[in-house]
């Protein structure tokens, strides 16, 4: 059976062209990028179009445009087989990381890919990105079920689980790294995909998608002179709910006994904070360092391998469900839901 893929272009450099006037890069519409891709019509896959109107920059994504997008998956999810997302580098972990929270249960694959050239420049990287991505969405195994049913991002010839992926260059093709989970799926001549690696839903459940993020959370890192009154602005900040500190090494921070104060301060007024190592591969260790063990005491929770842009979207997501249980929500962010930390 002729399997369904639907594309869905949300903006970003695989579909821009060049302004003559200015000639800086701005949005195009999805049929200049079919026309760049002659070979889409090559694959035994039926495969649809659905855009956001109009494009935006992956600059201008929003928790408003992820909801979007998860109506957009939800709304056709029993016609499709698979979901292609093109999407801007920028943030595309953000958004990648935020949709595999919100599409709990997923039994089939979204697929994110881009470009760092446009689609119609000689050189392009968009059209492997594009073409393989698709086949990975419409691929199964021999029970027909999706060979990779969760959220990923495709780019440089590997398959990485979303909510690992970090942007780790704005030059080079190879854009995306899971620093800390291996990659999914590698394309060579074939595609291996690493069965052991890939997350396995309840096949007889359906999907629940989930619309609902409160972006309450802030990010900030720790550097040497770092100044308290900052600090303690933004933990008194109105209506703040959570705090994902970007720490040194694997999870440590300074010892002064303001920092450490006004980190009590913080939790007391039942704000989760979240502790991310500024590193790009590794864990945060808490009990490693006495630092460490005296963040815990002021009540920071460990991030452990999870990348700054998971912990802020699932922390968005949970606050969503737990509006009023910060315990609730500290609780989950030291668990594993969707694969997007190492226990």
């Amino acid at each position: 059976m002729q399997s369904r893929v639907l594309l869905i272009y949300t903006g970003g450099t695989i579909g821009m062209n060049h302004n003559p006037a200015t000639g800086a890069l701005e949005p195009f519409d999805f049929e200049h990028l079919l026309h760049n891709v002659p070979e889409l019509r090559q694959f035994d896959t039926e495969i649809d179009a659905f855009q956001f109107a109009p494009p935006i920059d992956s600059s201008d994504m929003t928790p408003a445009r992820w909801t979007e997008l998860s109506h957009a998956i939800a709304d056709h999810y029993d016609r499709y087989d698979g979901f292609v997302v093109l999407h801007g580098t920028d943030t595309m972990a953000y958004t990648a990381s935020a949709l595999s929270y919100m599409l709990e249960n997923l039994t089939k694959p979204v697929v994110f890919t881009g470009s760092q050239l446009p689609i119609g420049q000689l050189r392009t990287d968009g059209k492997e990105n594009l073409i393989t991505a698709v086949e990975i969405a419409a691929a199964k195994d021999e029970q027909g079920r999706a060979r990779v049913p969760e959220v990923g991002i495709y780019f440089g010839g590997h398959l990485l689980r979303g909510n690992r992926t970090t942007k780790q260059s704005a030059e080079e093709f190879n854009a995306f790294e899971s620093f800390n989970y291996p990659h999914l799926a590698d394309a060579g001549v074939n595609i291996t995909y690493h069965r052991q690696r890939i997350l396995q839903p309840r096949w007889e459940e359906p999907m629940t998608p989930h619309y609902r993020l409160d972006d309450n959370v802030i990010i900030f890192s720790l550097f040497p002179g770092i100044r308290e009154d900052l600090i303690r602005h933004i933990i008194h900040t109105p209506r703040l709910k959570a705090i994902v500190m970007r720490t040194f090494g694997s999870g440590n921070a300074p010892q002064s006994p303001w920092l450490l104060n006004a980190l009590r301060e913080g939790t007391r007024q039942g704000k989760v904070i979240v502790n991310i190592s500024q590193c790009m591969q590794g864990a945060v260790e808490m009990a490693r360092y006495d630092c460490g063990y005296h963040l815990q005491q002021a009540g920071v929770i460990s991030g452990r391998d999870m990348t700054v842009e998971s912990a802020v979207t699932k922390l968005m997501f949970l606050q969503s469900h737990y509006p009023d249980d910060p315990e609730a929500v500290r609780r989950l962010m030291q668990q594993s839901i969707r694969g997007e930390m190492s226990i």
